[in-house]
């Protein structure tokens, strides 16, 4: 079928193995490469390259991917909002890393405890916003800036204070941090507000917590949020405020296609984590 062979390109193009691709839709690694061969041959088109142990776009295959991807998450997502959330099927929050572990883990066992189908996954902003508009996952727990016009109801909880951490004392703002990746759009604000301040990015991490581990060991200040400062238990003595950091907040959201509220189980989760998170967000942080 061309639309099976679409999903599976997408899935392709962000896993970049077939193996890894075969897993994630529960079919076998021939079958990925059966799939794709069959696409090509209906479009006429080389869609994918090898590159190492890894395979490669090609430039007909990311136009495509630019085309209907888009169409094809919605026609998905619009698909899972008329099915019924079964007692025993998998119930998927996707989640930022940073927030599960800052925010969600007293909570957990509380949300485990009622659903036991409750499966958690972590992702950065961009992918969870495309799980959720795709229905792959029911519930998304984000941070960053969001476009007004996702198409999810987005309820935001508070804004999450940032902290420059450096192993030496610092009396001023440093002229340079280490800051996590610019160039996610839930990031990119981040970039503008570091230049007004004279502040330029001296290393760009993958993860908050890459970042935190460098400012630690004195490799060079970091910029930090709160949730990994309390994960970490990141000495007070460690973590430095200035004038800047005021503007440059993370809003965090929990985002949700806008048929979750009429499902019980995903109604109790929304609630739970839209009750839980701000106030473990006020919490003293357990530092040394």
């Amino acid at each position: 079928m061309l639309l099976e062979g679409i999903e599976t390109l997408l899935v392709l193009a962000q896993e970049k193995t077939m193996g890894r691709t075969g897993s994630r839709l529960y079919i076998s690694q021939s079958a990925v490469s059966k799939r794709i061969a069959n696409l090509e041959k209906k479009l006429g088109k080389t869609l994918i390259e090898p590159e190492g142990r890894q395979i490669r776009l090609t430039p007909e295959a990311e136009a495509l991917i630019a085309r209907v991807g888009p169409s094809l998450n919605e026609l998905r997502g619009l698909i899972a909002e008329e099915q019924q959330v079964e007692t025993h099927s998998i119930l998927r929050l996707d989640c930022s890393e940073t927030l599960v572990a800052g925010y969600l883990s007293d909570v957990m066992p509380q949300l485990l405890a009622k659903d036991s189908y409750l499966t958690v996954t972590t992702n950065h902003t961009p992918r969870i916003i495309e799980h959720v508009k795709s229905g792959e996952a029911a519930v998304g727990l984000c941070a960053g800036h969001l476009n007004s016009r996702l198409g999810l109801v987005t309820t935001h909880l508070f804004d999450e204070p940032f902290k420059v951490v450096s192993q030496q004392p610092l009396t001023e703002p440093p002229t340079s941090l280490i800051t996590n990746d610019l160039n996610n759009p839930a990031n990119t604000y981040q970039a503008g507000l570091l230049q007004q301040a004279g502040i330029a990015p001296s290393m760009q991490m993958d993860s908050y917590t890459a970042a935190a581990q460098l400012a630690i060991r004195g490799v060079a200040p970091a910029l930090v949020p709160l949730s990994i400062i309390k994960t970490l238990h990141i000495s007070e003595s460690l973590c430095f405020d200035f004038d800047f950091l005021t503007t440059l907040t993370r809003p965090v959201h929990v985002i949700y296609r806008p048929s979750a509220l009429k499902q019980s189980r995903l109604k109790t989760v929304i609630e739970t984590i839209e009750d839980a998170v701000p106030k473990v967000a006020l919490m003293p942080s357990p530092l040394t």
